[in-house]
């Protein structure tokens, strides 16, 4: 870390409106010694119960770097909603969504000795989305768009396609996380010519590469002549690449040591969607993306993300 990017910390504001769209949901986490398998009877050990979602984990990301958002995440009536909107209110997070019947969706995260984790989630009302919940936001010319692939291939994801493409000159940010291998090829092809900037994690890139049917080496290149559109692939310790257009880059990760990884990705999201709403380069905001997602994989839990202040702390002598 060098003193610029400290400097760059210390004066990160935002220039571009931003809309998060997606999932609150509750997840469960739980330490297992080894993932289950079929007919076992395995004993967990249970961390807590934290509020999460990708879209959540991004906003409670970018509330804490100090970056203003417009959270669209339905939050519905029942015992996950109610923790949900408590939690948000501590925070100072307020959702401009409101689902009048329905609760929200709960998520078993296992936490293996290494730190790796596996998911298993139950749906809920965040991807029962309305067309009334999406005509009430407010999304001006310039601004940024955040969106998941969790809520693009449920059964709501052609309404949000629909409404991504009737939105004038803004510039959507997807990860679409493990359900990319789940979209089909008329939706992919539909929600790339909107020109977004997609993150993926090496996993995900091999299952792009496969799609594109190149070799991973080849999927920046080939991203780019196929869709013209940025794309970040995070190979988590060893840092980050970028491509966009004609240029791309390396950027190197920042030293941790891993407790657990639930929240890296969103994290990274978070960092490098505050980055590009203050105006940064995308080389830059990946470096942001990278130094946010270090803090959260040293830290246990998926709603560990640093403020400003902390993230300053932790490299301005570095």
């Amino acid at each position: 870390m060098n003193s610029g990017f400290a400097h760059q910390i210390e004066t990160l504001r935002a220039i571009r409106p931003l809309t998060v769209l997606g999932a609150a949901v509750i997840d469960v986490i739980a330490d297992a010694w080894a993932l289950p398998w079929s007919g076992c009877d395995i004993e967990l050990k249970q961390q807590g119960v934290n509020i999460g979602g990708c879209a959540l984990n991004i906003a409670i990301a970018l509330k804490r770097l100090g970056i203003a958002a417009q959270n669209a995440l339905p939050v519905g009536h029942g015992v996950w909603a109610d923790i949900i909107r408590n939690a948000m209110a501590k925070q100072s997070l307020h959702s401009v969504v409101d689902a009048e019947t329905g609760d929200n969706g709960w998520c078993l995260a296992l936490v293996e000795p290494d730190g790796e984790r596996t998911f298993m989630s139950f749906s809920g009302v965040e991807n029962q989305w309305q067309p009334a919940w999406l005509a009430k936001l407010d999304v001006p010319p310039g601004s940024l768009v955040y969106l998941s692939g969790y809520q693009l291939v449920s059964p709501c994801g052609e309404l949000l396609t629909n409404w991504l493409e009737g939105l004038p000159e803004v510039t959507a940010f997807i990860d679409f996380g493990p359900r990319l291998a789940d979209i089909s090829d008329a939706l992919m092809a539909r929600i790339m010519a909107c020109r977004p900037v997609v993150s993926l994690n090496r996993q995900e890139a091999q299952i792009a590469a496969g799609r594109l049917g190149v070799a991973e080496e080849q999927l920046g290149e080939v991203w780019q002549q196929r869709f013209a559109s940025a794309l970040i692939v995070r190979h988590d310790k060893e840092g980050a690449t970028w491509y966009d257009g004609t240029e791309s880059g390396y950027v190197p990760a920042f030293q941790a040591t891993v407790v657990d990884t639930i929240g890296a990705g969103d994290s990274h999201a978070g960092g490098t969607l505050a980055g590009l709403a203050a105006g940064w380069s995308l080389a830059d905001s990946v470096r942001l993306g990278n130094a946010v997602a270090a803090w959260v994989v040293s830290h246990r839990g998926g709603d560990c993300a640093p403020t400003r202040e902390e993230l300053l702390l932790a490299h301005k002598n570095v």
